[in-house]
């Protein structure tokens, strides 16, 4: 383990050039820049919310609110695991010069994918200032569903960018499965409008229980519940040794098909 680290901690420099190198590539050329982290799930909110507050009536207080935290939580999990299927990929080049540990190149994603989540995290703080809705204490233990968050989908980034090296049909694919998920995910609806049926499918999609958690601290003043976040750290845990068990049995060949 202590080899794991030293090797992590050696090229951790380029961890960071490779972040660096993530978040300027995304907004070359771009006047407002990193702006857009706060503008876009601004304006998709607002969006959003005129359609489905009039369109379809939904009973959930500040709704707006409540469209904007469940933005923030499936927008990086579409984005950090979208961005982690190329990881390897696109740094093909790299890859067959130097040695270079390959995970770091999902893992780079992650963290740059992380910075946009904490600008969105600022819009929402914003938005409920704005809004004059309560901040309690219970904020304070956000940081908890979302680092959960980032360990199920690193875990889901390693499977994928390690697939994705042989398949890639899968570049295509993920795209309408995020989709689906999206739906199968209560980021636009609340629980109770769902049919009996539909509703334990949603409840087993770890999304869903990473995003309740997360609702419960920033707009519900409650405090996590035990059950939910043992699940929670199961799934995370469960995702990522799947990830890196994943990810090392292939990596070997990932120089022969990239």
């Amino acid at each position: 383990m202590s080899q794991y680290i030293q090797n992590f901690l050696k090229f951790q420099p380029l961890l960071k050039e490779l972040v660096a190198r993530d978040i300027k590539i995304k907004y070359r050329r771009s006047v407002l820049g990193v702006l857009w982290t706060l503008l876009n799930p601004l304006c998709m909110m607002i969006v959003l919310s005129v359609v489905f507050s009039n369109l379809f009536k939904f009973d959930v207080e500040n709704f707006p609110l409540y469209l904007l935290s469940g933005q923030v939580v499936f927008t990086f999990f579409s984005d950090s695991t979208t961005n982690s299927m190329t990881a390897i990929i696109n740094n093909s080049s790299l890859i067959k010069k130097i040695y270079v540990p390959k995970y770091l190149f999902v893992l780079s994603r992650i963290f740059s994918s992380f910075i946009n989540l904490l600008a969105s995290f600022t819009a929402l703080l914003l938005v409920m200032v704005a809004m004059r809705a309560e901040l309690t204490w219970t904020v304070l233990l956000v940081p908890i569903p979302l680092m959960l968050l980032v360990v199920f989908c690193l875990g889901i980034g390693l499977i994928l960018s390690a697939i994705t090296v042989k398949f890639r049909d899968i570049m295509h694919l993920y795209s309408v499965f995020t989709t689906a998920l999206m739906y199968l995910t209560p980021v636009i609806y609340p629980m109770s409008i769902l049919p009996d049926w539909l509703e334990p499918i949603v409840r087993i999609n770890p999304i869903t229980n990473i995003l309740v958690m997360f609702r419960d601290v920033m707009l519900n003043d409650s405090i996590l519940n035990p059950i939910s976040l043992l699940v929670a750290i199961i799934e995370a845990g469960v995702a990522l040794l799947i990830g890196l068990r994943i990810f090392y049995k292939n990596q070997d060949e990932f120089i022969l098909n990239i």
